[in-house]
C-alpha cells in the first residue's frame, strides 16, 4: 500500500520528464506535501497518482521523491526525483549550491540600486498551537544568501527577480521585507493594505537550472509569468519579464 494516497484530482503541470526526474510547476494555494489537515490534498498526492510506483520506491529515507519545497502561497517549478541514484546526485547538487533557483516578485518598491545580495541569517519560530511556521533576521539563525535584482520599478511597485543561493523557510519573503520590499499579497510578513494589492503572494519560481544526474547535459527549465497575476502587473504600471 503506498504510504502517500494518491489523488489524480490534485493537477500540476509537468515541464520535464525522464525515467529519472521530473520538473513540474505548483499552483499557489497548494500544498507542497501532506500534513496536518493536508492528507491527500496536496502536490505530493498528485505525484503519487503520476508516479507512484517509483516515489514509493524511494522510501521515505528520500521523502519520496521532494528534493525541495515551495510555500503554499508560492507558486512555481519544482524537481522531483524518480529514481534513486538521480534523486540522490540532485540532493548533493542542493548541497553544494550548484541548483540555481530563480523567483519574480512583484514588491511594494524597489531596493535601494540594480541589484544587490542580502546575507542575513534566518532563525525559524517554534509556532504554537495552530499557528504558522514563521522565521525572521536574527544572528541567532542559519545562513542565508538571496541575490536580487530589479527588472522593473514604477511609482506603485517594483518588479524583482530574486535567486535564493541558501534554503530557509520563507527566505525569499523574509529577505526581500527586510530591505524595504516586501512582496506583495504577503499576509505573514506584510501589512494588510499590501496583502490587498495581489489576488494572492506575489511570488513565483520561474526558473530551475542543474545538471542532469545521468547524462551530465544542462537542465534549465523556465515557466511563463502566471496568469492570475498578470492583472496586477497592469494595474501597478509593470511589464511582463516573459515577454
Amino acid at each position: 500500500m503506498p504510504s502517500i494516497t494518491a489523488n489524480p484530482d490534485v493537477t500540476f503541470k509537468v515541464h520535464f520528464e525522464d525515467e529519472h526526474l521530473a520538473v513540474v510547476e505548483k499552483a499557489a494555494r497548494l500544498v507542497t506535501q501532506p500534513g496536518k489537515g493536508h492528507d491527500t490534498d496536496t502536490l505530493h498526492n498528485g505525484l503519487f497518482a503520476r508516479w507512484g510506483k517509483a516515489l514509493q520506491n524511494l522510501g521515505a529515507a528520500r521523502d519520496f521523491g521532494l528534493l525541495h519545497r515551495l510555500d503554499r502561497s508560492t507558486s512555481g517549478l519544482l524537481v522531483i526525483g524518480l529514481r534513486p541514484r538521480a534523486y540522490d546526485a540532485i540532493r548533493a547538487q542542493f548541497e553544494q549550491r550548484l541548483v540555481r533557483k530563480f523567483y519574480w516578485a512583484i514588491c511594494a518598491k524597489a531596493p535601494k540600486g540594480p541589484s544587490g545580495v542580502i546575507n542575513r541569517p534566518i532563525l525559524e519560530t517554534e509556532p504554537r498551537a495552530r499557528e504558522t511556521k514563521t522565521a525572521r533576521i536574527s544572528s541567532a539563525g542559519k545562513p542565508a544568501v538571496t541575490a536580487w535584482r530589479t527588472l522593473a520599478a514604477s511609482d506603485k511597485a517594483a518588479l524583482i527577480e530574486a535567486r535564493p543561493l541558501t534554503g530557509r523557510l520563507h527566505q525569499v519573503r523574509v529577505h526581500l521585507e527586510s530591505i524595504g520590499s516586501t512582496v506583495l499579497g504577503d499576509d505573514l510578513y506584510g501589512n494588510p493594505a499590501l496583502a490587498r494589492l495581489t489576488p494572492r503572494l506575489a511570488l513565483h519560481a520561474h526558473r530551475l537550472a542543474f545538471t542532469h544526474p545521468e547524462t551530465g547535459a544542462p537542465v534549465d527549465i523556465r515557466s511563463p509569468f502566471p496568469k492570475d497575476l498578470r492583472p496586477s502587473l497592469t494595474k501597478l504600471g509593470l511589464p511582463r519579464p516573459d515577454l
